[in-house]
């Protein structure tokens, strides 16, 4: 019952920071931490990378940069057995790199390209478009306008590829 508890309150705040329901959000974001903590103690850490980066993602939305960084790396500590979660959480971590407050470009690359590592052999086709989306925005940030049309055309690519019309447009914009 305390998995399905924490698991519902961090998608909680995750769906909460996505309808820019801040001041709820973060509460949720708050509890469910406080519910992976108490997960963690017990011993029950299986999904904990998946809950501390849909945590992170959440934190993000809502500007909080430094727990969103704190959430992301938590997210990697518990993914050593879950590649598909640590690549996720690398994502995260280069989004937050590459955020504009908080802007680093080697670590942005390095993580993005650490997620690609992960997400492309275990056939994690959205996240692959995703790390090349984020490549290719960080290049283009940097004025490397060679490097970020080729990643922003695999992005592209991929989308279409997959009917996700929301994130082909984000890459073509």
């Amino acid at each position: 019952i305390g998995s399905l508890l924490s698991a519902s309150v961090v998608s909680s705040a995750w769906a909460l920071a996505q309808l820019g329901e801040a001041s709820e959000s973060l509460s949720r974001l708050r509890e469910g931490e406080q519910l992976l903590k108490h997960q963690a103690a017990r011993g029950f850490v299986g999904f904990l990378g998946s809950s501390y980066g849909q945590l992170g993602r959440a934190a993000l939305v809502l500007g909080r940069l430094d727990d969103a960084l704190r959430l992301g790396h938590r997210a990697v500590e518990y993914s050593p057995r879950q590649p598909g979660y640590a690549a996720q959480a690398l994502h995260l971590l280069g989004d937050i790199g590459t955020h504009p407050d908080r802007f680093d470009a080697g670590r942005g690359e390095t993580y993005y390209r650490q997620a690609l590592a992960l997400a492309e052999p275990r056939g994690m086709r959205p996240l692959v478009a995703h790390c090349h989306l984020g490549l290719g925005k960080l290049f283009a940030r940097m004025s490397k306008r060679e490097q970020a049309r080729e990643y922003l055309t695999t992005a592209t690519t991929m989308y279409r590829e997959m009917d996700m019309p929301y994130w082909l447009q984000e890459a073509e914009s």
